[in-house]
């Protein structure tokens, strides 16, 4: 009989805690049924990678998992989770449900934190922090990224070591050895041109302006920006690359589902945001053979590969930044040479399979059944 598992998610508009979330229910086949809420119902492009025959619905009369959490409102979430199996909830837009198990009841819970918004990007919130201390009794385990959440975990939160366990990201690592597509972002084609690209939901923690203003300040007159996601911040990007002159080089294609299919199109991979835990469109990069310029936040300084470390900058050093894009600009060796490095260490450490598996185990024994979700041969 197939495990019951409900996701309660903050937003499930692809990023990385959504395209994890997606490879896992497809890793479990028919060994699972799914049930997919949303605390931003209208944020849902991540179901576009789902494979068929997964078995997944995405309910429209599911209780809000936002607003004042009254003890009825938490009640009346508690009563919704009684039938399933699991419950799977991610990060602090879902928290209310964690909390509405810690006072009613339920099913085994496991609790997913993959980092923060922009509302504490520069500090954590201590009333947060309290809510966290008490819903996180009803978890049967707290699984984190990150060594910097990992820590969070226990100082912030009061979190014991036995209830927190570390999982590191993976991805298919042997897709994005293969050719982009041709033609998938639509960019014109000019010879000497450099293509800078990100991966990111359009949302102010992601602070996608600071790569525009590095663009602008690029010496390479032919490179271009391509910021592949959707999100609040489109507009904003679109009018900041206008101001600085550079609205012709700056692309906003939307979203496109597997990355796989486009990322190896970029010369340079970059990050700008103001706050990362262990982030999946880095691997993707990496495993890409990309070099990558990129904020020193969360974990990234130690994901990739030493030859990379010198271009990971400091969130406040926007000609920091700028300065390695440049470095990169009109260096093809270096480009190649770095991107080797980071696809060896994508391979060596980041394959998906040791991450599918820890899952399948951590969730299984969550419910008592150790195996029920391990996918054959593991």
């Amino acid at each position: 009989m197939a495990v019951r598992i409900l996701h309660l998610h903050s937003t499930f508009a692809l990023g990385g805690k959504e395209a994890r979330a997606v490879r896992l229910m497809n890793a479990f086949g028919d060994a699972a049924e799914h049930t997919v809420v949303s605390a931003v119902p209208e944020q849902l492009s991540a179901r576009a990678a789902l494979e068929p025959g997964i078995r997944v619905d995405f309910p429209e009369d599911a209780p809000s998992l936002t607003g004042k959490p009254t003890p009825l409102r938490l009640f009346r979430l508690a009563r919704y989770m009684r039938p399933f199996d699991l419950v799977l909830t991610y990060n602090w837009g879902a928290f209310d449900a964690v909390m509405s198990l810690r006072l009613f009841g339920g099913p085994p819970l496991v609790h997913h934190e993959d980092g923060f918004n922009q509302d504490e990007a520069e500090g954590l919130k201590p009333l947060r922090n309290r809510y966290r201390r008490i819903g996180l009794g009803a978890a049967r385990r707290l699984v984190v990224p990150s060594e910097q959440l990992e820590k969070v975990a226990r100082t912030a939160w009061g979190q014991p070591p036995h209830r927190i366990e570390r999982i590191a990201n993976g991805i298919p690592v042997e897709r994005y050895a293969l050719p982009p597509e041709e033609g998938l972002l639509r960019l014109p084609q000019e010879p000497g041109e450099i293509v800078i690209g990100t991966v990111a939901g359009l949302r102010p923690v992601k602070n996608l302006p600071r790569l525009v203003r590095a663009l602008a300040a690029v010496r390479h007159k032919k490179a271009r920006l391509v910021i592949v996601g959707e999100g609040p911040e489109s507009e904003r990007i679109a009018s900041e690359a206008r101001a600085l002159g550079v609205g012709a080089r700056v692309h906003l294609p939307g979203f496109i589902a597997d990355p796989a299919r486009y990322i190896g199109a970029f010369d340079i991979f970059a990050l700008s945001s103001n706050s990362e835990q262990f982030p999946i469109s880095l691997l993707e990069a990496m495993a890409a053979g990309l070099p990558v310029v990129a904020t020193g936040v969360g974990d990234i300084l130690a994901m990739v590969s030493a030859d990379n470390r010198p271009l990971i900058v400091s969130p406040d050093d926007e000609a920091g930044f700028a300065a390695a894009l440049d470095s990169l600009a009109d260096r093809p060796d270096l480009r190649a040479s770095i991107g080797r490095a980071n696809r060896e260490k994508a391979v060596a450490e980041y394959d998906e399979k040791v991450m599918i598996a820890r899952y399948a185990r951590l969730y299984g024994e969550a419910i008592g059944a150790p195996r029920a979700l391990l996918p054959p041969g593991t």
